[in-house]
């Protein structure tokens, strides 16, 4: 299981998920919202309780409206991984 961060935070920007979380997987590009890396995530759940906007959801229980969230979420980790063995 992952977690992503969904509509609630666009343009939020609140840095307490990636203030505690323990393995640093939560990420902007400097667009509207933070990314966490499904790969990276350890599934710990802190961030859950510290989102000021409850934007923070389990994959497998992100609301219909925002399934969306869980492509977006992947798609921004897969570019990141991209530009970084571009980068090497």
């Amino acid at each position: 299981m992952t977690y992503v961060i969904a509509e609630p935070c666009i343009e939020e920007k609140n840095t307490a998920c990636v203030d505690v979380c323990p393995v640093n997987c939560i990420r902007s590009d400097g667009g509207p919202q933070y990314y966490i890396d499904p790969v990276g995530c350890i599934d710990c759940g802190s961030c859950v309780p510290v989102c000021p906007v409850s934007a923070i959801f389990p994959l497998e229980k992100l609301p219909k409206k925002w399934k969306h969230y869980g492509e977006s979420n992947k798609s921004f980790y897969q570019r990141e991984m991209s530009h970084a063995c571009k980068s090497k």
